[in-house]
């Protein structure tokens, strides 16, 4: 298989041949004989924290692997070729069907357990207030349970790869200890901590911030707060959902001017509802109500959101618009960053012998949405077809 396209990193024409799973030769054209309007080529998304799709959220035990492996393979179309199925607040009974579905999933389909490199637990190890709390059902917040999380990570086939809870909870830290000794990332998150418990949680190994300032209240003291010693804190990269609804541009530009590209990663936090008409939809007895340009709210206002109706192209797009950050680094933010702390060695690049999991696309500029041509995932086109030009 071969095409051409230019680099989305420097805009060189370039020809691709790959060879099975990998890259295996990048060619440059050169400045003649190039057609005129060529697409881009770039590593395809990595997204840590996606819900669901189309009516599936990976939460539940009635999750069938049928249908995880349907919601899945949606996102191909979007670009993302790894993801994190996450898994929120829910009874014990909830998170292990969901848990145990995904890993049959994997286990039954080669590309989904490409596509899926871990599982991502948010919650129920939470601030059950208003506000930090968020979407999450009151009613199965508790307590962080070393042994619970073991029950579920064996049910998981080891694949629980990211945990986000709340540093103040009983048992936090102490889970935070056992995890990071287990090679689990933790996120901190859905938190209303003070700033001395956010230290603690950092010191015992967190290593990240959960869609930093969401899932907080709606009014903090100027400070000290949780979300400043967040982003003052060096240790900590933060996640962001840029979709455009659930922060402003400000505050998107402020985090990446404190945390700096390489640690600012982007997600598109989409719940089961994406993919889905506008209309009130029910989760878990939660009440919620999605609207025509987007956003999903808990029913009733407009205040508190329940994650997001956008996938993470849309994401890439408003970064480039709201940060004025290049296509390299948008899409970086949106895979090789989060990658090399939450996959460890395991970046997409484009060079000879990276794994072939390629997005060819095109982009106006500002204003505009990426286009996709073509999705390739481990050296096979998954979305779309390869363009002749």
């Amino acid at each position: 298989m071969q095409f051409k396209a230019r680099r989305y990193d420097n805009g060189e024409a370039v020809q691709i041949e790959i060879q099975g799973k990998r890259i295996g030769r990048i060619t440059s054209l050169g400045p003649t004989g190039t057609p005129a309007d060529l697409p881009f080529v770039a590593p395809g998304f990595f997204d840590h924290q996606i819900n669901g799709y189309g009516g599936t959220w990976f939460s539940g035990e009635e999750l069938t692997p049928d249908a995880a492996l349907v919601a899945l393979e949606a996102h191909y179309q979007y670009g993302i070729t790894r993801m994190f199925p996450t898994l929120i607040t829910s009874s014990f009974e909830s998170l292990a069907g969901g848990f145990q579905a995904l890993r049959q999933a994997c286990e039954q389909e080669r590309w989904a357990d490409q596509m899926v490199p871990g599982l991502h637990l948010e919650g129920p190890y939470i601030s059950s207030e208003d506000g930090p709390r968020g979407g999450h059902s009151p009613r199965h917040i508790r307590a962080a349970d070393w042994d619970e999380f073991c029950r579920l990570q064996e049910i998981s086939g080891g694949r629980i790869r990211l945990l986000t809870l709340a540093p103040e909870v009983d048992g936090a830290i102490e889970v935070i200890h056992q995890a990071v000794k287990t090679g689990v990332v933790i996120s901190i998150g859905h938190t209303g901590a003070t700033p001395e418990q956010i230290r603690a949680a950092v010191d015992a190994g967190a290593r990240m911030s959960t869609h930093l300032g969401n899932g907080a209240h709606g009014t903090l003291r100027r400070h000290p707060n949780y979300i400043w010693e967040q982003l003052g804190e060096p240790r900590l990269a933060a996640g962001i959902i840029a979709d455009g609804h659930h922060l402003p541009a400000s505050v998107i530009r402020s985090i990446i001017g404190a945390k700096g590209i390489e640690n600012t990663f982007l997600t598109c936090d989409a719940s089961g509802l994406a993919g889905c008409p506008p209309g009130r939809y029910s989760f878990q007895s939660i009440e919620v109500e999605k609207l025509a340009d987007g956003p999903i709210f808990i029913a009733g206002q407009r205040q508190m959101l329940a994650g997001s109706g956008q996938q993470t192209d849309v994401c890439v797009a408003n970064v480039m618009a709201f940060a004025e950050v290049t296509l390299q680094q948008a899409f970086d933010m949106a895979g090789r960053y989060p990658a090399r702390l939450l996959l460890g060695d395991d970046e997409i690049h484009l060079h000879h012998g990276s794994r072939a999991d390629l997005v060819i696309f095109r982009y106006a500029g500002h204003g505009h949405r990426l286009e996709f041509l073509t999705t390739i995932a481990a050296g096979e086109v998954r979305f779309g077809v390869i363009p002749t030009l």
